[in-house]
């Protein structure tokens, strides 16, 4: 018998102090990074996107790749190919942590609109709203200074 799975994760983190240093002009080449990345962990990318404090992305994971790992993989990959192409000049890290939130299948047409269009979203609502309503949305309870 073989594993089968089909869970989709939206994964959310943000710059370091949530500083808005990746600039618009050179967000897609950072997100095809980050899809080789995914792509040499076996995992489905289904939509990257982001704005110039934080990132959004939605995929499936490959049974073997534990999240954490992923994610540990995908920051300190991203920091190294930053700093040697200088391509966002103010990049100073990214921060400690990250949201994973799982959703099923049905949910995925959704979610890809959802991160595509992040940019029309953030005119109204800005992130650390955004990502308290999605921490209330899955019943996490969080401290608001870590927010911030």
């Amino acid at each position: 018998m073989s594993t089968y799975t089909k869970i989709l994760y939206q994964i959310i983190f943000s710059t370091k102090d949530r500083v808005k240093t990746l600039t618009e002009e050179k967000q897609p080449t950072l997100y095809k990074y980050i899809w080789g990345i995914l792509k040499n962990n076996k995992c489905h990318l289904y939509r990257i996107n982001g704005m110039e404090d934080h990132i959004h992305i939605l995929t499936h994971l490959h049974p073997t790749v534990a999240l954490a790992d992923l994610i540990k993989d995908i920051k300190l990959s991203t920091s190294q190919m930053i700093k040697e192409e200088k391509a966002f000049p103010l990049f100073n890290g990214w921060q400690i942590g990250y949201g994973a939130f799982t959703y099923s299948i049905d949910s995925k047409e959704k979610l890809i609109e959802y991160i595509k269009n992040q940019k029309e979203h953030h005119r109204n609502v800005s992130f650390a709203e955004e990502y308290k309503n999605i921490l209330e949305e899955f019943n996490i309870e969080f401290d608001e200074k870590y927010l911030v």
